[in-house]
C-alpha cells in the first residue's frame, strides 16, 4: 500500500480502485468509519443542501455570503470536473495533495474493511479536513438524494432543499413526490428547513416532510422572499430581492435568470442560521458578486461550459443562451450518460443552438457510457440539425473551427474532459 500512496495520482487511483465504485444506500458504513475517526462531523456547524437542480449554485452562494460575513467556510461538493481536490475546499482553497495522501494512508484500509464506497470515504475525508481546519461553517452538498446519502449523518444548523426534478429515478423513485420525500430526508428536528421548490404541490410535500421531521422554523422561500427585475448579462445576473418589507438590488457573478432565485434560496438559508446572520446589502453584494462556480455557464473564449445533465438543466442553459444572444453559429458539443434522459436534454437544447455535435466523454464509466450513434439518430429523426463525431478530440477541433459559440454540456464528465483538453482550470473560474 505504501508504494501505491507515494504520490497523489497513485493515491487517487487507489481511492477509485480499492473502494467499491457502486452506489450503496444507507448510513451505517459512513457512521462506522467516522466513529473510528473520532466523529469529526459532530464538531461541524453544517449547512446541508439537497435538490435536483440549483444545489451547487446555492452551496456556492451560501459559502460566499458567509465568507463575506467574515467566517472561515468549508465547502463539500460533488462530483469534480478535473481534479478530485475540487470537492473539498476551505475559503475556496482546495485540500492539498499531501492532505489527501495523509488521509488515505491512515484511513483507506478501514474504509475497505467496512466496504465503504468512494463517496463515503470522500465524505469522511471532507469532514475530517473541515474539523482539522477549524472552519466556522461547513456547507455540504448531498451527493444523491438526501435521506440515505452519506452526508446525512450530519446534525446541521440549517437543511435546505432547492428544487425537485426527475433524476436518478432508479434510486430515488419515478415520481416528483417520491423524489421530494427522499430529498426531504435531510430535514431534522428543531432545525430550520428551507424549501426552494416552486411547484406548489411538491412544495407542500416538502413542508409536510419538514413538519413530520419536527423541523422549525419551516421557511418556504416564496412566502418570504421575492425576486423581480431580473437582468441577465455576460457579466452576471442583476435582480431585486424583497425580504422583510425591504427591496434590495443585487448582482451575482453567476449567469442566468435562474440564479436570481438560487440567490434568494441562499440568502434564506444563511438568514435561517440566526438573526445575527441577516446581512445588509453591502455584505450580500460582496459575497454574491465574488461567487465562483466552475461548470455553470462558465465562459472561456468561445466556449461555454455547463454541466446540465437533465432536461430541466438543459432548458435553463437554452434560455440563458437565448437571453445573451451569444455569437452565431452556435453549436452544442454534447455527451450524456446513458442512464440520463438524453432525449429530453437534446430536445431542450435544440431550439437555442444551430447544430448539435454529438460525441463521447472518455471519462464516463463504461457501464454508463451512452451510444452517440443512437443519440444522433434520435436527433435527426426529430428534425434537429446534428452531426456525429465519436472522437472527443476531433469533435473539439471541428467545433472550434466552425462555431462562434460552443456550448459544452450534458454531464460533469463531458465538461471535465473538455476542460482538461483545453487546459482550463476549474480553480480559476
Amino acid at each position: 500500500m505504501d508504494h501505491l500512496l507515494s504520490d497523489y495520482a497513485a493515491a487517487i487511483s487507489a481511492l477509485f480502485a480499492r473502494t467499491t465504485s457502486g452506489t450503496k444506500v444507507g448510513l451505517e458504513r459512513t457512521n462506522a468509519l467516522l466513529s473510528k475517526m473520532g466523529s469529526p462531523h459532530k464538531s461541524l456547524r453544517a449547512i446541508h443542501v439537497a435538490g435536483t437542480n440549483g444545489k451547487g449554485s446555492v452551496v456556492a452562494m451560501v459559502e460566499a455570503i458567509l465568507r463575506a460575513q467574515g467566517f472561515r467556510v468549508g465547502r463539500y461538493t460533488s462530483p469534480h470536473l478535473v481534479d478530485f481536490r475540487e470537492r473539498i475546499t476551505i475559503d475556496a482553497v482546495p485540500i492539498t495533495e499531501q492532505q489527501v495522501l495523509s488521509f488515505l494512508e491512515r484511513w483507506i484500509g478501514s474504509g475497505e474493511e467496512l466496504g465503504a464506497t468512494f463517496f463515503e470515504l470522500t465524505t469522511a475525508m471532507a469532514f475530517q479536513h473541515f474539523a482539522d481546519g477549524a472552519v466556522d461553517f461547513a456547507v455540504i452538498e448531498t451527493g444523491l438524494g438526501g435521506r440515505l446519502d452519506s452526508t446525512n449523518v450530519l446534525s446541521p444548523r440549517v437543511a435546505t432543499v432547492t428544487s425537485i426534478g426527475l433524476d436518478h429515478t432508479d434510486l430515488l423513485g419515478d415520481s416528483l413526490r417520491a423524489i421530494a420525500i427522499e430529498k426531504a430526508g435531510i430535514f431534522k428536528p428543531h432545525t430550520p428547513a428551507v424549501i426552494g421548490e416552486t411547484n406548489p404541490e411538491i412544495g407542500d410535500v416538502l413542508v409536510r416532510c419538514a413538519e413530520d421531521a419536527g423541523s422549525r422554523p419551516i421557511i418556504v422561500v416564496d412566502d418570504r422572499y421575492a425576486t423581480t427585475e431580473v437582468e441577465v448579462s455576460r457579466e452576471g445576473t442583476r435582480f431585486t430581492i424583497a425580504r422583510a418589507g425591504e427591496n434590495v438590488r443585487l448582482r451575482t457573478s453567476l449567469v442566468g435568470a435562474h440564479q436570481a432565485r438560487n440567490a434568494a434560496i441562499a440568502i434564506a438559508t444563511v438568514e435561517a442560521i440566526g438573526e445575527q446572520h441577516v446581512a445588509g446589502r453591502d455584505v450580500l453584494q460582496s459575497g454574491l458578486g465574488a461567487v465562483s462556480l466552475p461548470g455553470r455557464f462558465q465562459r472561456v473564449g468561445r466556449f461555454v461550459f455547463d454541466v446540465a445533465h437533465n432536461p430541466a438543466g438543459a432548458k435553463t442553459v437554452a434560455e440563458t443562451i437565448t437571453a445573451l444572444g451569444l455569437p452565431a453559429p452556435r453549436s452544442a458539443l454534447l455527451a450524456v450518460l446513458r442512464d440520463k434522459d438524453w432525449r429530453g436534454i437534446i430536445t431542450a437544447l435544440a431550439p437555442a443552438v444551430d447544430r448539435l455535435l454529438i460525441t463521447n466523454c472518455p471519462s464516463a464509466p463504461a457501464d454508463r457510457a451512452w451510444d452517440p450513434a443512437e443519440a444522433h439518430a434520435f436527433a435527426i429523426g426529430q428534425g434537429i440539425a446534428a452531426d456525429l463525431e465519436p472522437d472527443l478530440d476531433i469533435a473539439i477541433l471541428r467545433a472550434e473551427k466552425r462555431c462562434g459559440t460552443v456550448i459544452v454540456t450534458g454531464s460533469f464528465h463531458t465538461v471535465g474532459d473538455v476542460m482538461s483538453r483545453l487546459q482550463v482550470s476549474p480553480f480559476a473560474a
